[in-house]
């Protein structure tokens, strides 16, 4: 299960957020989102924990909870589907697909 973990410490590292869900079970991979220009934290990242009761127990024991200083909020990340529609100039025909990415956006 992949987690969003939103409003952390700018200061706080992938490192730091990988030892804070471990105890609760194998973490598979652990990414903070950086800005593209300044190359710092944006103050939330993902995590993925492969077994489904490790990564919501670690969600309910987390979510809420204070680290660096900051209260942050743990859930599970929804996967936003993205339709691109357009007009191919030379066969006039329309091209549709989709991507799917991981959204900081949970609302549906």
């Amino acid at each position: 299960m992949k987690l969003l973990i939103r409003n952390l410490a700018r200061t706080t590292t992938e490192a730091d957020v990988h030892a804070k869900f471990a105890p609760f079970g194998r973490v598979q991979s652990c990414s903070i989102v950086l800005d593209k220009e300044t190359g710092d934290s944006k103050g939330f990242g993902f995590i993925q924990m492969p077994m489904l009761g490790e990564a919501k127990a670690a969600m309910k024991a987390l979510n809420g909870k204070e680290f660096d200083g900051n209260k942050i909020r743990v859930k599970k990340a929804e996967i936003k589907v993205i339709i691109e529609e357009g007009v191919d100039s030379e066969n006039k025909n329309e091209n549709i697909h989709s991507e799917s990415v991981w959204s900081k956006n949970t609302k549906k």
